[in-house]
């Protein structure tokens, strides 16, 4: 891309396509990463000035510094991800050695955009972004595809992030929507979405009430029948391997869960009635 093809984010501000501090993304198709790694900042000088006039920098923080983007200033600390349009000049102020996780990266053009903060902190999710981006690192010199599918998920992630800060879904509570559908066939307990979402079972139960309108229990409950009315519609798999794929072993059970979630017996589900 030519570097007098890619919009300045002052020019999107005043085109109002963004807000002061956001940068607006498009990550439903997988970025393209050219480079990844941990960069090592402040040893030799203490001020980085340079941008990047076709990549996207995504950095994630382990330190504390003075970040210029574009004129406006932020502070980082350890745990803050940033990401910074391409062609936008960039202002590092360090203040010791700096070490940060880094992907410089193309996005899709097209594609629904979502609007996030150029810098956040990553609170309850830093330890899972450094991780998702760590391996992404390690992975880098001989796997790039492997290496992109993680730094896609920590978008993702960072997205959410987004969201939560603007009025969308609190991070914690997509964090224990994730672990409920991936753990449908095994037995969950509050306490267990508690900690896959990194906080307290009172917090939890709050959030997700306010969150969603359901409980956590009604929430997996629906989220199992939910499954189960599929499968029975749509596969040929027995009732009972059925019941425990969603994680009601006891065919009674389910057979009183589909009534009361359903409307009807198992049989009649896959009949259609």
């Amino acid at each position: 891309m030519a570097e007098n093809a890619v919009p300045t984010w002052s020019a999107l501000a005043d085109a109002g396509q963004v807000g002061p501090g956001q940068v607006a993304v498009r990550i439903e198709e997988p970025p393209q990463v050219m480079n990844m790694g941990v960069g090592v900042h402040g040893t030799v000088r203490r001020r980085d000035v340079f941008r990047l006039p076709d990549m996207w920098q995504f950095h994630l923080y382990r330190y504390a510094a003075d970040l210029v983007v574009d004129g406006s200033a932020y502070v980082i600390r350890p745990g803050r991800v940033s990401l910074i349009p391409p062609g936008v000049q960039v202002q590092y102020i360090y203040r010791g050695r700096s070490e940060h996780l880094y992907a410089h990266l193309r996005l899709p053009a097209t594609g629904p955009a979502r609007v996030v903060p150029v810098i956040q902190d990553a609170g309850a999710d830093a330890p899972q972004l450094t991780e998702l981006l760590s391996r992404a690192v390690a992975a880098w010199p001989d796997s790039p595809a492997r290496a992109t599918a993680q730094v896609w998920a920590a978008l993702w992630d960072v997205v959410q992030l987004g969201a939560a800060a603007d009025g969308g879904p609190h991070a914690a509570v997509g964090r224990a929507l994730a672990y409920i559908a991936a753990n449908l066939a095994s037995p969950i307990t509050v306490p267990d979405v508690a900690r896959a979402a990194g906080i307290s079972h009172n917090h939890l139960t709050r959030l997700f009430r306010a969150e969603t309108g359901d409980t956590v229990v009604a929430h997996i409950r629906r989220r199992r029948l939910e499954h189960a009315r599929h499968l029975l519609r749509e596969s040929t798999l027995s009732i009972p391997t059925i019941a425990a794929s969603v994680g009601i072993g006891d065919l009674q059970a389910f057979n009183k869960a589909c009534r009361r979630e359903l409307g009807a017996s198992p049989r009649a589900v896959r009949s259609g009635h």
